[in-house]
């Protein structure tokens, strides 16, 4: 056999084991990638969380999902992703399509959107009410384009930690499988909670075993003795990365600026391809800092 065609053999299996992930098969392993990792730059709406809210002098917001879009496109990024508490409620179909719209207009992808969930409340009114919640976005993603919802884990909130995340893996199977209806994989953020630690959150992950479910990886949310390290023990299975400037070490003092060379080091090492998400909580003036920012990672990015 030809070297040619091993190398042809070799893609074409992949490229379909890859492609048959949606019809029945686990994900218990990290995602197929190729064979060199590709960036694209994106921006959450929560960076301007302050301003989508209208002001106490009773001035009208200063920003909206139309202008964020424009936001976007104006400063240069590839995605917006569409932060689902910012959105006018009643949500309606058609805000959600003339957001669609403007961002297909302006050239900007819809790279995700984000969702503030807790699935370890036990049977009950609150458990349906969050797990109704989930799927409701899961209807609006499509709608919006978005390949993408970020979700929580939740909280333990007193129970025993092993109930906790199997009433967390059984409502993530739920969603997975209405997701996966819709083409739309949900990532499970590294937020605290059940998921404080690198191997809660793969044994989270990986027990739900779904191809619709991998992580929405955090780059500032490991509050451990060392965050770089459980960012690369995660990052193969990421579907999506929210960067932050700042880390936060177990027993520091405070946060630190994070490295960057070494945070886009771990991504390019895991293979990861896909949005890399500013998503901005520094204290200074977003309108000053994120343009900054952005500039920094548009060149680190190449």
């Amino acid at each position: 056999m030809t070297s040619d065609r091993r190398q042809f053999l070799k893609y074409g299996l992949t490229t379909l084991a890859a492609s048959t992930l949606g019809h029945g098969l686990r994900a218990a392993d990290p995602f197929p990638r190729g064979h060199r990792s590709r960036l694209r730059l994106a921006l959450a709406a929560y960076s301007f969380r302050d301003d989508f809210a209208a002001g106490k002098d009773g001035k009208p917001a200063r920003m909206d999902m139309l202008r964020f879009v424009d936001y976007c496109a104006d400063h240069g990024c590839d995605g917006a992703e569409l932060t689902s508490y910012y959105f006018p409620t009643p949500i309606s179909g058609e805000y959600l399509s003339a957001v669609r719209r403007r961002a297909h207009l302006r050239g900007v992808s819809v790279s995700g959107t984000a969702v503030g969930n807790d699935f370890c409340h036990p049977p009950g009114a609150k458990r349906e009410a969050e797990q109704r919640m989930v799927r409701d976005w899961i209807a609006h993603a499509s709608v919006l384009g978005a390949p993408h919802i970020r979700v929580f884990a939740g909280d333990a909130k007193g129970q025993n930690p092993a109930e906790a995340k199997r009433l967390c893996i059984e409502a993530l199977k739920d969603a997975a499988a209405e997701a996966g209806k819709r083409g739309i994989l949900l990532g499970v953020e590294n937020h605290g909670g059940i998921v404080s630690e690198a191997s809660d959150l793969l044994e989270i992950v990986e027990s739900v075993g779904s191809p619709w479910v991998g992580i929405n990886l955090d780059t500032g949310n490991f509050h451990t003795a060392d965050p770089y390290a459980d960012l690369a023990r995660c990052a193969p299975w990421a579907v999506n990365v929210q960067l932050k400037t700042h880390v936060h070490p177990r027993g520091s003092r405070g946060t630190q600026p994070a490295d960057l060379d070494r945070v886009f080091r771990i991504l390019r090492d895991s293979g990861y391809q896909g949005w890399v998400t500013l998503e901005y909580e520094e204290p200074k003036d977003p309108w000053v800092r994120v343009p900054e920012i952005l500039k920094n990672l548009k060149e680190r990015m190449g």
